[in-house]
């Protein structure tokens, strides 16, 4: 590049994407004087689904302004709760996030997996086609244009990622009403109807059961409920209110 010079600052939380020279303070940068500013700040390796306001020596831009010389560029991080255009609230992960895709199921967030790596573009005309927000840790899948909403997970714990989506995007959550496996609504199912779906010791031990509507998955509060349950309970009181 060799057009006009700017300077930028870079909020914190976006200093994970971009080169050092641009993690404190004002740096300098020169740019070419045709590209946006939403070019020069993925060039910094920054994807724009964590970009938030945009301001020019102190006044807001959008991504298609185009850098003069001597003016100061502020890039912030994404406002929490984020609002994404639409309803509903719907999320596809990509298939490195098979751990969070059930989670978000579990606290009944629409929340569509790719368990097979179908390819960046298909994945990303999947968001565009069905308005669903694509969760990846691949910073190149985010900067696909096709893409119709985006977010960055910051943490490889699922721990972290669930309380970093539900924090960033405050979905509704309703525990116990989708399918972990498939992502279907559940409905109370009458124990003789799923019968022939149990093992004797199940059928002998419970009485209570869902089922799901698109795989008809069976359900119901087995040895692993404990643990599910601690997952609900933590999300519901930080962020849901009481669990159900």
């Amino acid at each position: 590049m060799n057009g006009p010079d700017i300077t930028l600052s870079i909020a914190p939380e976006l200093h994970l994407f971009v080169p050092s020279a641009h993690r404190s303070g004002r740096s300098a940068l020169t740019t070419d004087g045709v590209s946006t500013l939403g070019h020069v700040i993925e060039s910094l390796g920054v994807p724009l689904t964590e970009a938030g306001r945009l301001l020019v020596d102190g006044g807001p831009v959008e991504v298609s302004h185009i850098p003069r010389a001597g003016e100061h560029v502020a890039v912030h991080g994404v406002e929490r709760p984020q609002r994404v255009p639409g309803a509903p609230l719907r999320f596809l992960l990509d298939v490195h996030l098979g751990t969070l895709a059930r989670r978000l199921r579990l606290l009944g967030v629409d929340a569509a997996y790719e368990n097979e790596d179908i390819g960046d573009p298909a994945l990303a005309a999947l968001s565009a086609r069905e308005r669903r927000v694509l969760l990846s840790r691949d910073r190149g899948l985010l900067r696909r244009r096709e893409l119709w909403a985006g977010a960055y997970i910051y943490s490889d714990k699922p721990d972290e990622q669930l309380r970093d989506v539900l924090e960033r995007f405050a979905p509704v959550l309703a525990p116990w009403t989708r399918c972990t496996a498939c992502n279907g609504p559940l409905r109370d199912a009458d124990k003789d109807a799923v019968q022939e779906r149990l093992e004797q010791g199940t059928q002998r031990t419970y009485d209570v059961f869902a089922q799901c509507s698109g795989c008809e998955r069976v359900y119901w509060r087995g040895a692993h409920h404990a643990r599910l349950e601690a997952i609900v309970s933590a999300a519901m009181d930080e962020f849901g209110g009481a669990a159900v």
